[in-house]
């Protein structure tokens, strides 16, 4: 009985150390290379030990191209959209989970099925209405591309999260005064902290992430970091140097943000988790 538990945690840990090493060797290989000259970087077999160079980095942020401002355009877009579609998501939700709707299931299956359609299919219509309105080419389109994509899943994730909160916690804050409003402020709110942390990061990483959205709406002077990462594709050929610090650049943050909030998200996720 012991012999068969340890070959199964034996064989768990090896699959557990395969699927981690096919994660993060292709991000390990992408940063090592990012600092890595030309020609160390295309070197048989790979060379673990070099002098790092960061002339790829220094050129990007002072050298005469965009990128700076394509970083700035991600950062805003995703902060604010991040921000608008937690406003709304979290208000939405918690109306929706204590709003005593008759067809609540129905309602919230409703609002994610709009999250499942394929991005293809939403950009044709958003691209009608926007070039009705002039947001074609403006950060304000991306960012209300973005929510319109992002909303539906806040909404059905923060309507999970405030479900799964004991109503008696609310109501014995207006049993002591609080209104309605105060006691969502501060009973409700803090309470479905880690599902609100947890729906802000995936938010934020889709925002961060997306190119299809970015490729369509952007512009010259509103285009974000992943299209900066396919102007480095030419037919002259690819800017591989760039392209690996391009790619960090792009991870990086997200990684970071995930490692500072992972307490959050499994909290958060679990939490949400639908009986």
């Amino acid at each position: 009985m012991a012999m068969n538990r340890r070959i199964m945690n034996t064989v768990l840990y090896v699959l557990i150390f395969g699927a981690l090493a096919w994660a993060l060797v292709p991000i390990l290989y992408m940063m090592i290379s990012s600092v890595k000259t030309q020609v160390n970087m295309f070197s048989m077999p790979p060379q673990l030990i070099f002098e790092p160079t960061f002339a790829v980095y220094i050129d990007m942020f002072t050298g005469k191209g965009h990128f700076t401002e394509f970083l700035t355009n991600s950062v805003v877009v995703a902060i604010l959209t991040t921000g608008l579609s937690l406003i709304l998501g979290v208000t939405g939700g918690f109306a929706l989970a204590r709003g005593n709707f008759k067809r609540e299931k129905d309602i919230s299956f409703w609002i994610i099925s709009t999250r499942m359609a394929p991005i293809p299919a939403v950009i044709l219509p958003l691209y009608l209405i926007f070039a009705k309105t002039g947001l074609i080419g403006t950060t304000e389109g991306l960012i209300f591309a973005y929510t319109t994509f992002n909303l539906p899943f806040a909404l059905w994730m923060m309507w999970t999260f405030f479900k799964d909160i004991p109503i008696d916690l609310e109501e014995a804050a207006m049993i002591d005064g609080c209104s309605k409003f105060k006691a969502f402020l501060r009973v409700a709110v803090p309470t479905a902290a880690p599902g609100i942390v947890a729906t802000g990061v995936l938010c934020l990483m889709f925002s961060w992430n997306d190119y299809a959205f970015a490729s369509i709406f952007t512009g010259n002077g509103t285009q974000t970091v992943p299209i900066a990462a396919s102007l480095l594709v030419s037919q002259q050929g690819i800017k591989w140097g760039q392209a690996m610090a391009t790619g960090t650049v792009i991870i990086m943050p997200m990684l970071i943000c995930g490692l500072l909030v992972r307490k959050y998200m499994v909290r958060g996720l679990s939490m949400g988790a639908v009986k």
